[in-house]
């Protein structure tokens, strides 16, 4: 096998929606390693989502064209594999990779998954929708390559992006540290450190406690190699505590310059995009769930259910699940000359994660059990919540929820997320004295708030809709017997 043919070089592939560009975040490869089919090797910011990219091909990293803190467009070469290392040396060492031709881009749908990146059944570019705007050619989804080359965010301290032949000699890293304790407890939660999703899971894999850590990474941040030095049992050394390290860096002027990227410039987008396209309308209804309150108490109770998660927002979700199948003109979409009413319903639900707003969807929550719907808004906010949420899981939706009393909020006025023509807010449940049988009580109240689309949804069906959702919330059993 010849040298050409043995390296192959992979490009950044479309990771689906039309994302026409990625920031790397963390390499989890080195030069000279040796690598197998389908081992993530990079893992790479979207606008939508942090994605771990697999290996197209089993063998030995030869080269890595752009470092940490870049920003590559769709099509740009990444990296650099030797596919036969056991056939002997190369001739001569190579700063580049040629591309090749022939072997096409990992579609959309093969990484939607991120795990799997099949080696056969790829869609060639070219072959789906033609060419496309700024002589890009269309693929599965979104856009192929552009023709510019990548960019790099500025970073404080950092290298010129060269590829790399072969390994470079690197200081030592430094041992993780632990920082003192106070209290009894350590001076961080898991939580509040600085550390990227692949590290928080190898570190949950080994067993270390982020809080205990002290990165040597920037801004204070923990690496794989921190996590691996605790697992190990390496020495440690107490240092004072690097809080100053963390904190917002300000300038001559007193002012912080934060760049405007990945997810929070996706919302930024869609909200502007939004708040001026859709005329919003909001109103608000504050409902005593006390019925419902017990009723969760009664299910968390039946031995069948011991195991699943069960939280208010299960049953808000049903509720507007079940109000949607009385009024269906709420999931729509306005299409410009049309309005477009959707039978199924892709329930998002608004999360808040460390790298920003983010809003997956259940698919077809409509025709899910409440069980099932349980396990999948588990499973939902746990992925949200350790980074792993899909592109996929973030697109198609048709209706949301956003739960703003975990924050002690009692409601709020959401904006929507385009194409949908409604959203709920669900606030706080309190204990406040409310009017029962004739006589004032404590009793368990929240307060909703629905924004919708006014252009599609009306003062009338609005109101409907959202008190639909209250009577469901007021006495659940009483509406599940009335409406189905």
């Amino acid at each position: 096998m010849s040298d050409m043919s043995r390296i192959k070089t992979f490009n950044l592939p479309d990771l689906g929606e039309g994302l026409t560009e990625g920031e790397i975040l963390a390499w989890l490869v080195k030069v000279g390693d040796t690598i197998e089919l389908n081992q993530p090797i990079v893992e790479v910011e979207t606008a939508k989502a942090a994605v771990e990219i697999p290996a197209k091909w089993a063998g030995q990293v030869q080269a890595i064209h752009h470092p940490e803190g870049t920003t590559v467009e769709v099509g740009t070469p990444i990296i650099a594999i030797d596919t036969d290392p056991g056939a002997g040396p190369l001739d001569a060492p190579s700063t580049t990779a040629t591309p090749s031709g022939d072997l096409p881009t990992p579609s959309a749908a093969s990484l939607a998954a991120v795990q799997v990146a099949p080696a056969e059944g790829m869609v060639e570019p070219g072959l789906i929708g033609g060419a496309a705007p700024g002589g890009r050619t269309a693929v599965l989804v979104g856009y192929g390559p552009r023709t510019t080359a990548a960019k790099r965010r500025p970073r404080k301290g950092a290298v010129p992006a060269q590829a790399v032949a072969a390994p470079a000699p690197a200081a030592p890293t430094p041992p993780p540290v632990v920082a003192p304790a106070q209290n009894g407890r350590a001076a961080a939660a898991t939580g509040g450190v600085l550390a990227k999703p692949p590290v928080r899971k190898l570190a949950k894999d080994l067993g270390v406690d982020l809080g205990t850590l002290t990165g040597s990474g920037p801004l204070g941040s923990i690496t794989r190699e921190d996590v691996q030095q605790a697992a190990s049992g390496a020495s440690v050394v107490v240092a004072e505590p690097i809080a100053a390290t963390t904190a917002p860096s300000f300038g001559a002027d007193r002012e912080q310059r934060i760049p405007v990227k990945g997810v929070r410039k996706l919302t930024a987008e869609n909200m502007s995009r939004s708040a001026f396209t859709a005329p919003h309308v909001t109103e608000f209804l504050t409902v005593d769930v006390t019925r419902a309150m017990k009723a969760l108490d009664r299910l968390r109770g039946r031995r069948e259910w011991r195991d699943v998660r069960v939280s208010p927002l299960l049953l808000v979700a049903k509720a507007v699940l079940l109000a949607v199948q009385r009024h269906p003109m709420v999931n729509s979409t306005w299409a410009g000359d049309e309005i477009v009413v959707k039978e199924y319903v892709n329930l998002g639900i608004a999360a808040a994660t460390e790298r920003g707003l983010i809003v997956p969807n259940v698919k077809d929550a409509g025709r899910l059990s409440l069980r099932e719907l349980a396990d999948a808004l588990t499973d939902l906010v746990q992925t949200a919540k350790s980074g792993r949420t899909s592109p996929a899981a973030m697109s198609g939706g048709t209706l949301t929820i956003t739960n703003v009393g975990v924050f002690g909020v009692d409601t709020g006025t959401p904006i929507l997320p385009p194409g949908e023509s409604a959203i709920l807010a669900f606030g706080a449940v309190r204990e406040m004295p409310w009017v029962h049988k004739g006589k004032v009580k404590v009793r368990q109240v929240t307060t909703l708030g629905l924004s919708f689309d006014h252009r599609i949804i009306d003062g009338e069906l609005g109101s409907k809709f959202l008190r639909d959702v209250g009577d469901f919330l007021t006495d659940p059993e009483a509406a599940l017997l009335a409406w189905t």
